[in-house]
């Protein structure tokens, strides 16, 4: 696609949103939740106060996360995971099912009360960071690096720029840290770490500590005891699991089982695989580890659409109100 075309494309999918707001506005829309019917699955990440866009596209506003609970209770019917693996649904509106990728602290201090008060329940993916002595995920802390590094770091010996989206892509082959590193195991993403860590002590940073700070044990725990909470894996390291070696992806799913059992004190049946990347030997490696739910974000093939432990999610767009998310929930895109 040229660069016209997807200026063209971006301009045409924002008149949509701007006219698909005032329809909503107007109550054109009553009829449309009204008879929708179906299943869906959606993927947050982090719930922050405010400036949500600081160091990535993942992360949402308290507010906004409580305007979708609004419209969740007043327009659908949600379900537990659980629930919607047997498919006890509604037969009379549209049913969802809420997700949590990636374990920040932030799931526990601001996601579980607004549960709890909207009597919503939800499934928290966490990694086993915490047990290899970290409480941020690498990801995470290339982010803030991006954000507050300087404009040109050195890595194995190759250079990297930050892009205009503050990205370090390579000056070699054009491709980003990030995706050279979801190629390796956990040590180089620790080697990453060690050495970029001078650059942004971010510790200091305590108004930022809401978009990296994963969960303790403590509050996995918590979390974990509420009626509107469920512990679900989300590997050990944050490893790409089908980029890294099957029998190091194998453990790690053995790992992380075992580390939120041995803290919830009960069985973790489910896996939202990290940044939805599987593959069949993963799939294999997952079941084999006891997991009999295996979520992801889009399939991979079309044959996993007829495997039973297979699911899709949604992922929330942080960039649209909330109209045109709940209109892209019922639809499956953001078209």
């Amino acid at each position: 696609m040229s660069l016209s075309q997807k200026i063209r494309l971006k301009i045409t999918r924002k008149i949509k949103y701007v006219f698909r707001d005032v329809r909503h506005g107007l109550g054109f829309y009553k009829n449309f939740y009204q008879s929708a019917r179906g299943s869906r699955i959606l993927v947050y990440h982090g719930v922050c106060e405010h400036d949500h866009l600081k160091f990535n596209t993942l992360f949402i506003t308290k507010k906004t996360f409580e305007s979708h609970l609004k419209f969740y209770k007043e327009r659908f019917n949600v379900v537990s995971l659980d629930d919607y693996y047997q498919q006890k649904f509604s037969d009379d509106k549209f049913n969802i099912c809420l997700t949590f990728d990636d374990g920040f602290a932030n799931n526990h201090k601001y996601v579980l009360p607004l549960l709890e008060q909207y009597q919503v329940p939800a499934t928290f993916f966490v990694t086993a960071i915490q047990a290899a002595g970290y409480d941020i995920l690498w990801n995470d802390f290339l982010g803030i690096i991006s954000k507050y590094g300087p404009a040109k770091i050195i890595f194995k010996g190759e250079s990297y720029l930050k892009n205009r989206h503050n990205k370090y892509v390579s000056t070699i082959s054009g491709v980003k840290l990030a995706e050279k590193l979801r190629l390796y195991g956990f040590d180089e993403k620790v080697e990453m770490m060690k050495e970029f860590s001078p650059l942004c002590p971010i510790k200091d940073y305590k108004n930022d500590e809401d978009h990296w700070r994963q969960m303790t044990t403590a509050q996995i725990k918590e979390l974990s005891s509420s009626p509107f909470a469920i512990i679900g894996a989300h590997g050990y390291y944050h490893n790409d699991l089908a980029k890294i070696g099957i029998n190091d992806a194998a453990e790690e799913l053995i790992l992380a089982k075992q580390y939120l059992e041995n803290i919830t004190e009960k069985s973790v049946n489910s896996i939202a695989f990290p940044y939805g990347s599987y593959n069949d030997p993963v799939i294999a490696a997952a079941k084999n580890a006891g997991y009999k739910q295996l979520l992801s974000t889009d399939f991979s093939n079309e044959a996993d659409k007829d495997k039973t432990e297979m699911r899709e999610r949604l992922t929330i767009n942080p960039f649209i109100s909330v109209n045109n998310q709940m209109y892209a929930t019922v639809t499956g895109n953001y078209e």
